[in-house]
Protein backbone atom coordinates (compact mmCIF):
# COMPACT_ATOMS: atom_id res chain seq x y z
CA UNK A 1 0.00 0.00 0.00
CA UNK A 2 1.39 3.23 -0.91
CA UNK A 3 1.08 6.51 1.26
CA UNK A 4 -1.37 8.64 0.54
CA UNK A 5 0.86 11.81 1.55
CA UNK A 6 3.01 13.43 -1.38
CA UNK A 7 6.60 13.23 -1.24
CA UNK A 8 7.46 13.10 -4.57
CA UNK A 9 9.26 9.44 -4.20
CA UNK A 10 6.19 7.17 -4.16
CA UNK A 11 8.11 3.99 -4.27
CA UNK A 12 10.31 5.63 -1.64
CA UNK A 13 7.33 6.19 0.43
CA UNK A 14 5.69 2.93 -0.61
CA UNK A 15 8.25 0.80 0.69
CA UNK A 16 8.87 2.81 3.98
CA UNK A 17 5.47 2.43 5.00
CA UNK A 18 5.43 -1.26 4.14
CA UNK A 19 8.36 -1.66 6.46
CA UNK A 20 6.84 0.14 9.50
CA UNK A 21 3.50 -2.18 8.60
CA UNK A 22 5.90 -5.01 9.18
CA UNK A 23 7.23 -3.74 12.82
CA UNK A 24 4.09 -3.23 13.81
CA UNK A 25 2.90 -6.19 13.32
CA UNK A 26 5.72 -7.74 14.54
CA UNK A 27 5.42 -5.75 17.63
CA UNK A 28 1.83 -6.99 18.10
CA UNK A 29 -0.70 -4.92 16.47
CA UNK A 30 -4.02 -5.00 18.95
CA UNK A 31 -5.96 -4.04 16.18
CA UNK A 32 -4.92 -8.12 14.39
CA UNK A 33 -5.79 -8.94 18.30
CA UNK A 34 -2.20 -9.97 19.12
CA UNK A 35 -1.09 -9.26 22.65
CA UNK A 36 2.34 -7.04 22.85
CA UNK A 37 3.51 -8.85 25.95
CA UNK A 38 3.90 -11.68 24.40
CA UNK A 39 6.69 -10.13 22.25
CA UNK A 40 8.69 -9.25 25.04
CA UNK A 41 11.95 -11.18 25.19
CA UNK A 42 11.93 -14.36 27.86
CA UNK A 43 14.05 -12.28 29.95
CA UNK A 44 11.59 -9.60 30.64
CA UNK A 45 8.57 -11.96 30.47
CA UNK A 46 10.10 -13.84 33.60
CA UNK A 47 11.04 -10.89 35.63
CA UNK A 48 7.19 -10.42 35.52
CA UNK A 49 6.06 -13.71 36.16
CA UNK A 50 8.49 -13.63 39.13
CA UNK A 51 6.80 -10.81 41.09
CA UNK A 52 3.36 -13.08 40.63
CA UNK A 53 2.78 -16.12 43.11
CA UNK A 54 4.13 -19.21 41.19
CA UNK A 55 0.30 -20.75 41.22
CA UNK A 56 -0.37 -17.60 38.77
CA UNK A 57 2.48 -17.55 36.98
CA UNK A 58 2.41 -21.58 36.15
CA UNK A 59 -0.77 -20.67 34.91
CA UNK A 60 0.24 -18.41 32.08
CA UNK A 61 1.34 -21.44 30.71
CA UNK A 62 -2.01 -22.03 28.85
CA UNK A 63 -2.21 -19.27 27.34
CA UNK A 64 -0.79 -20.43 24.20
CA UNK A 65 2.53 -21.82 22.79
CA UNK A 66 4.57 -19.02 23.28
CA UNK A 67 4.12 -18.85 27.36
CA UNK A 68 4.12 -22.62 28.13
CA UNK A 69 7.15 -23.03 29.31
CA UNK A 70 8.22 -19.46 30.69
CA UNK A 71 7.53 -19.68 33.69
CA UNK A 72 9.80 -22.45 34.55
CA UNK A 73 12.51 -20.82 33.57
CA UNK A 74 11.72 -17.56 36.24
CA UNK A 75 14.29 -16.97 39.13
CA UNK A 76 11.66 -17.20 41.46
CA UNK A 77 9.73 -19.71 43.19
CA UNK A 78 6.36 -19.37 46.24
CA UNK A 79 4.90 -22.49 47.44
CA UNK A 80 3.00 -20.92 50.25
CA UNK A 81 -0.29 -20.87 48.05
CA UNK A 82 -1.49 -23.95 48.01
CA UNK A 83 -3.93 -25.94 50.95
CA UNK A 84 -2.24 -27.06 54.36
CA UNK A 85 -3.98 -30.53 53.61
CA UNK A 86 -4.26 -30.71 50.09
CA UNK A 87 -1.96 -32.72 47.68
CA UNK A 88 1.17 -30.30 48.28
CA UNK A 89 3.77 -33.06 47.87
CA UNK A 90 2.95 -34.08 44.23
CA UNK A 91 2.28 -30.79 43.21
CA UNK A 92 5.53 -29.22 44.35
CA UNK A 93 7.31 -32.50 43.28
CA UNK A 94 5.90 -31.91 39.50
CA UNK A 95 6.45 -28.14 39.44
CA UNK A 96 10.15 -28.75 40.22
CA UNK A 97 10.33 -31.79 37.74
CA UNK A 98 9.54 -29.49 35.22
CA UNK A 99 12.08 -26.13 36.40
CA UNK A 100 14.74 -25.71 34.27
CA UNK A 101 16.41 -22.26 35.29
CA UNK A 102 20.23 -23.26 36.73
CA UNK A 103 20.59 -19.89 39.01
CA UNK A 104 17.58 -19.37 41.01
CA UNK A 105 17.15 -16.21 43.44
CA UNK A 106 14.30 -16.63 45.55
CA UNK A 107 13.02 -19.65 46.99
CA UNK A 108 9.88 -19.40 49.75
CA UNK A 109 8.31 -22.85 51.07
CA UNK A 110 5.83 -23.21 53.80
CA UNK A 111 5.15 -26.91 54.89
CA UNK A 112 3.31 -28.82 57.67
CA UNK A 113 4.58 -31.66 59.47
CA UNK A 114 1.51 -33.87 58.91
CA UNK A 115 1.80 -34.35 55.11
CA UNK A 116 5.35 -32.74 53.87
CA UNK A 117 8.11 -34.32 55.77
CA UNK A 118 9.08 -37.20 53.07
CA UNK A 119 9.46 -34.69 50.75
CA UNK A 120 10.96 -31.94 52.56
CA UNK A 121 14.48 -32.45 52.44
CA UNK A 122 14.31 -32.50 48.74
CA UNK A 123 12.66 -29.11 48.46
CA UNK A 124 15.29 -27.63 50.43
CA UNK A 125 17.77 -29.14 48.16
CA UNK A 126 16.54 -28.02 45.17
CA UNK A 127 17.07 -24.51 45.16
CA UNK A 128 20.57 -24.47 46.99
CA UNK A 129 21.53 -26.61 44.02
CA UNK A 130 20.21 -23.68 42.06
CA UNK A 131 22.94 -20.98 44.11
CA UNK A 132 19.49 -19.99 45.44
CA UNK A 133 20.06 -16.07 47.20
CA UNK A 134 17.21 -15.58 48.83
CA UNK A 135 15.45 -18.22 50.66
CA UNK A 136 12.56 -18.36 53.41
CA UNK A 137 11.10 -21.41 55.17
CA UNK A 138 8.23 -21.70 57.31
CA UNK A 139 7.48 -25.50 58.81
CA UNK A 140 4.11 -25.62 60.75
CA UNK A 141 3.78 -27.69 63.46
CA UNK A 142 1.34 -30.91 63.90
CA UNK A 143 1.20 -33.32 66.92
CA UNK A 144 4.22 -35.43 68.30
CA UNK A 145 5.99 -34.54 64.48
CA UNK A 146 9.01 -32.88 64.00
CA UNK A 147 11.46 -31.82 61.23
CA UNK A 148 14.66 -30.78 60.85
CA UNK A 149 16.77 -29.30 58.17
CA UNK A 150 19.20 -31.38 56.57
CA UNK A 151 22.63 -30.83 57.32
CA UNK A 152 23.52 -29.79 53.97
CA UNK A 153 21.28 -26.88 54.96
CA UNK A 154 23.83 -25.05 57.05
CA UNK A 155 26.67 -25.10 54.51
CA UNK A 156 25.97 -22.79 51.05
CA UNK A 157 28.15 -19.60 50.27
CA UNK A 158 25.05 -18.02 47.84
CA UNK A 159 22.63 -17.13 50.78
CA UNK A 160 22.42 -13.64 51.23
CA UNK A 161 19.00 -13.53 52.98
CA UNK A 162 17.22 -16.45 54.99
CA UNK A 163 14.07 -16.43 57.22
CA UNK A 164 13.35 -19.40 59.17
CA UNK A 165 10.08 -19.62 61.12
CA UNK A 166 9.93 -22.80 63.11
CA UNK A 167 6.95 -23.24 64.96
CA UNK A 168 8.78 -23.19 68.38
CA UNK A 169 10.79 -26.41 67.58
CA UNK A 170 14.15 -26.91 68.56
CA UNK A 171 16.48 -25.74 65.65
CA UNK A 172 19.14 -28.67 65.72
CA UNK A 173 22.23 -27.90 64.41
CA UNK A 174 24.92 -30.02 63.10
CA UNK A 175 27.58 -31.28 64.91
CA UNK A 176 29.86 -29.32 62.23
CA UNK A 177 30.32 -25.87 62.05
CA UNK A 178 27.07 -23.42 59.97
CA UNK A 179 28.90 -22.02 57.27
CA UNK A 180 26.47 -18.86 55.28
CA UNK A 181 29.69 -17.36 54.48
CA UNK A 182 28.12 -14.63 51.70
CA UNK A 183 24.74 -14.33 54.12
CA UNK A 184 23.87 -10.34 55.28
CA UNK A 185 20.23 -10.43 56.88
CA UNK A 186 18.79 -13.31 58.62
CA UNK A 187 15.30 -13.54 60.34
CA UNK A 188 14.28 -15.88 62.41
CA UNK A 189 10.69 -16.32 63.98
CA UNK A 190 9.11 -19.07 66.49
CA UNK A 191 12.85 -20.89 66.75
CA UNK A 192 13.95 -21.85 70.36
CA UNK A 193 17.77 -20.86 70.46
CA UNK A 194 19.93 -21.19 73.51
CA UNK A 195 23.03 -19.01 73.42
CA UNK A 196 25.50 -21.51 72.44
CA UNK A 197 23.40 -21.99 69.23
CA UNK A 198 22.70 -18.60 68.27
CA UNK A 199 26.29 -18.30 68.93
CA UNK A 200 27.08 -21.03 66.34
CA UNK A 201 24.69 -19.83 64.47
CA UNK A 202 26.39 -16.23 64.06
CA UNK A 203 30.18 -17.61 64.26
CA UNK A 204 29.19 -19.13 60.67
CA UNK A 205 27.96 -15.59 59.09
CA UNK A 206 30.94 -13.45 58.70
CA UNK A 207 29.62 -10.84 56.56
CA UNK A 208 25.98 -10.61 58.49
CA UNK A 209 24.36 -7.00 58.65
CA UNK A 210 20.97 -7.47 59.71
CA UNK A 211 19.71 -9.76 62.53
CA UNK A 212 16.04 -10.37 63.24
CA UNK A 213 14.43 -12.39 66.32
CA UNK A 214 10.85 -12.92 66.29
CA UNK A 215 9.68 -14.48 69.50
CA UNK A 216 12.43 -16.76 69.57
CA UNK A 217 12.44 -18.41 72.74
CA UNK A 218 15.43 -20.34 75.29
CA UNK A 219 17.91 -17.35 74.64
CA UNK A 220 18.39 -15.14 77.23
CA UNK A 221 21.73 -13.47 76.66
CA UNK A 222 22.12 -12.00 73.39
CA UNK A 223 25.78 -11.45 72.97
CA UNK A 224 27.01 -9.58 69.55
CA UNK A 225 30.38 -8.23 70.70
CA UNK A 226 32.32 -10.37 68.40
CA UNK A 227 30.10 -9.51 65.42
CA UNK A 228 32.03 -6.21 64.00
CA UNK A 229 29.70 -5.91 61.07
CA UNK A 230 26.45 -6.64 62.31
CA UNK A 231 24.50 -3.36 62.50
CA UNK A 232 20.84 -3.89 62.68
CA UNK A 233 18.97 -6.00 65.30
CA UNK A 234 15.66 -6.37 65.27
CA UNK A 235 13.73 -7.83 68.86
CA UNK A 236 10.12 -8.87 69.13
CA UNK A 237 9.27 -10.58 72.53
CA UNK A 238 5.94 -10.93 74.62
CA UNK A 239 5.28 -12.79 78.38
CA UNK A 240 5.63 -15.95 76.53
CA UNK A 241 8.97 -15.69 74.97
CA UNK A 242 10.93 -13.95 77.38
CA UNK A 243 14.37 -14.19 75.51
CA UNK A 244 16.59 -12.14 75.33
CA UNK A 245 16.64 -10.57 78.53
CA UNK A 246 20.64 -8.91 78.47
CA UNK A 247 21.37 -7.63 74.55
CA UNK A 248 25.05 -6.96 74.44
CA UNK A 249 25.47 -5.45 71.11
CA UNK A 250 28.40 -2.92 71.05
CA UNK A 251 28.39 -2.27 67.02
CA UNK A 252 24.80 -2.42 65.92
CA UNK A 253 23.60 1.26 64.67
CA UNK A 254 19.89 0.45 64.82
CA UNK A 255 17.46 -1.28 66.77
CA UNK A 256 13.99 -2.50 66.84
CA UNK A 257 12.81 -3.54 70.11
CA UNK A 258 9.58 -4.61 71.21
CA UNK A 259 9.34 -5.72 74.73
CA UNK A 260 6.95 -6.99 77.43
CA UNK A 261 6.39 -7.30 81.01
CA UNK A 262 9.18 -9.24 81.47
CA UNK A 263 12.91 -7.87 82.48
CA UNK A 264 15.10 -6.67 79.46
CA UNK A 265 18.55 -5.41 80.11
CA UNK A 266 20.76 -2.87 77.63
CA UNK A 267 23.55 -3.81 78.97
CA UNK A 268 25.92 -2.19 75.99
CA UNK A 269 24.70 -0.53 72.99
CA UNK A 270 27.30 2.23 72.79
CA UNK A 271 26.95 2.80 69.15
CA UNK A 272 23.83 3.07 68.38
CA UNK A 273 22.10 6.03 66.27
CA UNK A 274 19.03 5.15 65.65
CA UNK A 275 16.35 3.34 67.88
CA UNK A 276 12.08 2.25 67.79
CA UNK A 277 11.12 0.54 71.38
CA UNK A 278 7.58 -0.35 71.85
CA UNK A 279 5.84 -2.17 74.76
CA UNK A 280 3.95 -5.44 74.01
CA UNK A 281 0.57 -5.40 76.65
CA UNK A 282 -0.72 -9.38 76.53
CA UNK A 283 -2.99 -8.40 79.17
CA UNK A 284 -3.97 -4.69 80.57
CA UNK A 285 -4.47 -6.53 83.66
CA UNK A 286 -1.54 -8.15 84.43
CA UNK A 287 0.30 -5.09 83.20
CA UNK A 288 2.79 -3.82 86.03
CA UNK A 289 3.10 -0.50 85.89
CA UNK A 290 5.82 0.30 88.63
CA UNK A 291 8.12 -2.44 87.00
CA UNK A 292 8.19 -1.02 83.53
CA UNK A 293 8.36 2.37 83.90
CA UNK A 294 11.62 1.15 86.28
CA UNK A 295 12.95 -0.96 83.14
CA UNK A 296 11.89 1.85 80.64
CA UNK A 297 14.36 4.34 82.83
CA UNK A 298 17.28 1.87 82.54
CA UNK A 299 16.53 1.49 78.78
CA UNK A 300 16.60 5.34 78.31
CA UNK A 301 19.74 5.27 80.01
CA UNK A 302 21.72 3.52 77.65
CA UNK A 303 19.54 5.17 74.85
CA UNK A 304 20.92 8.80 75.79
CA UNK A 305 23.39 9.08 72.76
CA UNK A 306 21.38 7.96 70.27
CA UNK A 307 20.60 10.16 67.33
CA UNK A 308 17.21 9.21 66.59
CA UNK A 309 14.98 7.78 69.47
CA UNK A 310 10.78 6.66 68.33
CA UNK A 311 8.77 5.57 71.18
CA UNK A 312 5.41 2.96 70.45
CA UNK A 313 2.04 4.27 71.87
CA UNK A 314 2.60 1.92 74.64
CA UNK A 315 5.62 3.20 75.52
CA UNK A 316 5.01 6.63 75.92
CA UNK A 317 1.81 5.84 78.09
CA UNK A 318 4.54 4.92 80.89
Amino acid sequence: MVDECENGDGATAARSYSHQDHKTKEAGDSSDGVDSISFLPDVILQSILSSLPTEIAIKTSILSKRWRHVWSDTPCLSFDWIMPHGPKGDIINKILDRYTARKMMSFKLSANMRDDIPYIDRWIEFPMSRNVENMSLEFGYEGDRKYHVPDSFYISNSFKQLSVKYSFIDLKLPSFLVSWTSLKILYLKSCKLSEERMDKILSGCPVLESLTLDFCDKLLVLDLSKYLRLRTLVIKRNIWVPGPTQIIAPHIHYLSLTNSQLPCTLVDVSSLKEARMEICFCALEDLEADFLQTMVLRMLEKLQHVDNLTFGENFLTL
